[in-house]
């Protein structure tokens, strides 16, 4: 990491118990949306994801408000916001005959991070 780079404009959460195809939904709603104008599209969505994206934004604002960045928090916005894929879960149903299928449980883990006009 260089001398100036600073992780306070970031935030993450990791082994999200949610597909990321369903997460990819929301967060794709917010990606370069203002934070006020982020915060109020997650605080009405309808996805039950949406308020755990919510939660993570908040706690990217705080870090930014937090650390010793001289950034104007009427000024940001949600520069990068991605999904990727976490560990998957195996459980198995029982069928007919003895048989026996795979049900996958998959996790996710989100990246936020804010950028400033």
């Amino acid at each position: 990491m260089a001398k100036n780079e600073s992780r306070a404009h970031t935030a993450r959460l990791s082994n999200v118990r949610i597909a990321p195809r369903k997460a990819r939904v929301v967060v794709d709603l917010i990606r370069g949306k203002q934070v006020g104008e982020a915060l109020d599209i997650l605080r009405y969505s309808d996805k039950g994801f949406a308020k755990t994206v919510y939660k993570l934004l908040d706690s990217a604002i705080s870090n930014v408000s937090e650390s010793d960045l001289d950034w104007d928090l009427n000024r940001l916005y949600v520069s990068k916001v991605y999904v990727d894929e976490g560990a998957t879960w195996r459980r198995f149903r029982a069928r007919a005959q003895g048989r026996a299928t795979r049900i996958n449980k998959r996790t996710s883990h989100v990246s936020i991070e804010l950028g400033e006009f």
